[in-house]
């Protein structure tokens, strides 16, 4: 049996794992993914990605542009009602023509509807060229950890090979096998009904503006269930609701049907319909007690799975692939200690579940099951769960007084910490970028225009401590263009804010300190598990 030594192996090539892989492979860290399915998603399945998202993956060169092409090639009118079908008159408008262009005053990231399928093909490319050795067609057969590792055998075209990795990434779905094995448990709705997917090509140019997405959740006689046109990659989906505890399955979805179906769906009864694609899959909400089991981390759907309504949970797979791959990255270069990976689960977990019950929420109003039991309120507002929530572990320092919420308007963003950093335009050198496009590469080092002691001790304390630190005095070194850092982020002119690898406020000091090394170096150590 071939032997393999990689530190990271990855199980599953959807959202969570592809990322994870490509921001390894970029900040160079070898990395092996398995998958068993053949290649990524056919079907568009998840749309669009959230702007937070789109900040974790933008560092990684080429990437943004990437997805703003595809985006470009779709257009940006965007629509999303409930009603009988696409033609029926006066549906109920969620959403018309919105292309969430205030979001570019708390973002500099590019907004992107682009499809899973498109996006896990951007992902893919850019992997493989940093060097990720991406496996599809493998499958995990068996794996064990001890403290000094991880012993898995994997199996492509019939034959089995040994890798020794340093951690796993379990990003293999919803059903899990790796959380399963594990024995981790899981709470949540569980399954909640099941839907088979059309995938289509039909002229609805009667029907749908040109360049234009539209998602329109279905209520009618014959079935509940979604339409999305413009999708992107040459398609339209049906999505319909089936209930196996009647005798239904994905058998009875013949070709004869599913064109009728989709005929019902657009209000067509004569439109011309082309089948390209069918799968189905279940709709669910089921999250996972713990993010870590030793050596293995869960991420993705198989950390929390939740349902399509609302369009997040693509979004939260992505986050997490990214999260645990700088932490990963930390551990593995010496810059953090063991410890710090259980930050993972502090952090990213309460999240998961607060994004999959907004999800939930939404589904009860969107595509009512067949009973609706308990089911949480959507969300009054849906950008604190875009770009306003918090986090709590060891690797943030709180302030006295925080009081621990999970959520924040980043329409009127803080700076504490524990907060996403906020977005503030800047002047180098005549090129304006963001406080934004100043993270990913480390930590980072934000003072005042008079806080030089800080630069000047950050220096001595990130070659004291092995670790990347960038020192930026804003309004001195880089101009504040709107001159609202210090408000944006409540410091004076001579206070300091220390932001993670992932743009979130670990601390900061609002004014000088009589010992600015003593203390950088206290909080980072604290911060990293050192």
């Amino acid at each position: 049996m071939k032997h393999e030594r990689v530190p990271v192996l990855i199980v599953g090539g959807g959202y969570a794992g592809l990322s994870a892989a490509m921001l390894l492979a970029w900040r160079q860290i070898p990395v092996m993914l398995v998958e068993r399915h053949p290649g990524t998603s056919i079907q568009p399945k998840a749309f669009g990605v959230g702007p937070r998202a789109v900040e974790l993956l933008r560092p990684v060169p080429g990437v943004e542009h990437a997805l703003g092409r595809i985006w470009e090639g779709i257009g940006d009118d965007m629509r999303i009602a409930i009603a009988p079908s696409l033609s029926a008159p006066n549906p109920h408008m969620i959403m018309e023509n919105q292309a969430l262009d205030f979001l570019s005053e708390l973002t500099p990231a590019t907004q992107v509807g682009a499809p899973q399928a498109e996006i896990e093909r951007v992902l893919r490319a850019k992997a493989e060229e940093l060097g990720a050795d991406l496996r599809f067609s493998t499958e995990l057969v068996t794996l064990d950890q001890d403290g000094e590792g991880v012993t898995a055998v994997i199996r492509s075209g019939g034959v089995d090979s040994l890798v020794r990795a340093d951690y796993v990434v379990a990003a293999d779905g919803y059903r899990s096998p790796l959380r399963e094995a594990l024995g981790i448990p899981t709470t949540g709705k569980g399954p909640l009904g099941h839907m088979f997917s059309i995938m289509f090509d039909a002229d609805l140019s009667g029907l749908v503006r040109e360049r234009e997405v539209t998602l329109w959740y279905l209520q009618n006689d014959v079935f509940t269930g979604v339409i999305v046109t413009g999708t992107g990659v040459g398609a339209h989906v049906v999505g319909v609701n089936y209930d196996p505890g009647k005798g239904e399955s994905a058998a009875d979805f013949t070709p004869e049907r599913c064109v009728d179906l989709v005929r019902v769906a657009t209000g067509v009864p004569d439109l011309d319909v082309r089948i390209l694609d069918t799968t189905s899959f279940t709709l669910a909400h089921i999250l996972a007690e713990r993010y870590r089991h030793g050596r293995v981390f869960l991420a993705g759907d198989a950390a929390h799975t939740m349902p399509p309504t609302g369009g997040q949970g693509g979004s939260t797979a992505l986050q997490d692939g990214c999260d645990i791959a700088w932490r990963l990255w930390l551990v593995l270069t010496g810059q953090a200690g063991p410890g710090f990976l259980d930050t993972y689960d502090a952090e990213r977990r309460p999240i998961g579940a607060l994004t999959a019950d907004a999800q939930l929420a939404n589904l009860g109003v969107r595509m009512p099951p067949g009973r609706r039991v308990d089911y949480p309120e959507p969300l009054e507002d849906f950008l604190p769960a875009l770009l306003g929530y918090r986090y709590h572990s060891t690797a943030v320092v709180a302030e006295p007084g925080d009081d621990g919420s999970l959520l924040e308007d980043p329409r009127v963003p803080t700076g504490r910490p524990g907060g996403r950093a906020p977005h503030v335009v800047l002047d180098w050198d005549g090129q304006r970028i963001s406080t934004i496009d100043l993270f990913a590469s480390g930590f980072v080092l934000l003072a005042g225009p008079k806080g030089r002691a800080w630069t000047d001790a950050g220096r001595r304390v990130q070659d004291k401590l092995g670790i990347q630190l960038t020192r930026v005095m804003v309004g001195d070194e880089l101009t504040d263009v709107e001159g609202v850092f210090g408000k944006r982020y409540g410091v004076g002119e001579g206070g300091a804010v220390l932001v993670r690898p992932d743009g979130y406020v670990a601390w900061r000091s609002p004014e000088p300190d009589p010992a600015p090394a003593a203390t950088l170096e206290r909080v980072l150590r604290q911060v990293l598990s050192r």
